[in-house]
């Protein structure tokens, strides 16, 4: 008779995101392989989707996110420029707080980790214990765009600063097998007028507001385009602001993590194709859940080789 143990299968779900609505796919196709990871770490919406997890509300925050409209995203954000982030985070957190639980982390059945970064030093920082709401929040908050958060005496951002995809956290947290999920492998164009923010103006339904989203998309060149009423071609005109911020932080993240991988490589690595996805296109979750889904399916045969014949 064999003495085998089952493996401890960490889930290590990686920044970027809208994309992160990806990690629900996956979640989703690995409950229907009958797969439960039993640890789960996360960094930025990987670490949303991961508490989600954790408190056992996945299902609930695919409804949500299904839901989801571009206008439903626009009221989503408080905007503020003096807090040092272009949102201050609070509204969006409020909304989520139902489908990640307001539970202390060391009180979830299943094992849950969160990355962030300390703004003075640049330390990693792993928030293992205390509030499920306040590690999310301070691993999602995305230089110059949501505010720091300030927890336990010290200023939080992203986790991507310095681990995107936290294999590292899951190991210690005692996995055997890691399963990681990287959003940022797929090159994505830079957006000349911000492809989220231009959906968002295509579908939103108070024209009111299009002047800001045009301002905040093109800035300057866009204003210099209404006053000379000449029609530039695409390539001639600037990135707009989010779309330069976003493509150059996926640069960073993406050599990040693969340096990073390279020491502690995943014993399964899933990469969703996920380019054209902007990263504040959140009414997109059906096609991110689909690539999750898709990528995870493709992968069955690595994933059972590793689970169960090792």
């Amino acid at each position: 008779m064999s003495n085998k143990k089952d493996p401890v299968i960490g889930l290590a779900l990686g920044s970027g995101a809208a994309r992160g609505w990806s990690h629900l796919g996956v979640i989703l196709a690995l409950r229907e392989m009958g797969i439960q990871p039993h640890i789960v770490s996360g960094c930025s919406i990987g670490a949303l989707v991961g508490a989600a997890y954790a408190c056992h509300r996945v299902d609930k925050l695919t409804d949500w996110a299904l839901s989801l409209s571009s206008w439903q995203v626009f009221n989503l954000m408080d905007f503020s420029l003096y807090r040092g982030g272009l949102l201050t985070g609070e509204k969006v957190f409020n909304a989520a707080e139902q489908y990640i639980g307001s539970d202390r982390i060391e009180q979830l059945d299943i094992p849950f980790g969160a990355v962030a970064t300390e703004l003075e030093s640049g330390k990693e920082i792993w928030l293992q214990k205390g509030s499920v709401r306040d590690a999310v929040r301070s691993s999602c908050a995305m230089p110059g765009l949501m505010a720091p958060y300030r927890l336990n005496d010290q200023w939080l951002v992203d986790g991507a600063v310095v681990n995107p995809v936290p294999v590292s956290l899951c190991r210690a947290m005692g996995a055997d097998v890691v399963i990681a999920v990287n959003l940022n492998n797929d090159k994505s164009r830079i957006a000349l007028l911000d492809d989220d923010l231009n959906e968002t103006l295509s579908h939103n339904e108070n024209p009111s507001n299009q002047p800001f989203w045009r301002l905040l998309g093109g800035g300057k060149d866009y204003l210099n385009s209404m006053l000379s009423n000449l029609k530039q071609q695409n390539s001639n005109r600037s990135p707009g602001m989010i779309g330069v911020m976003s493509t150059s932080i996926n640069i960073m993240q993406e050599r990040l993590t693969r340096t990073r991988m390279a020491g502690d490589p995943p014993d399964i690595l899933l990469s969703p194709k996920l380019g054209d996805i902007g990263i504040m296109d959140f009414h997109r979750a059906e096609e991110a859940i689909s690539e999750g889904k898709r990528v995870t399916e493709l992968m069955r045969p690595q994933i059972e080789e590793e689970l169960f014949y090792r």
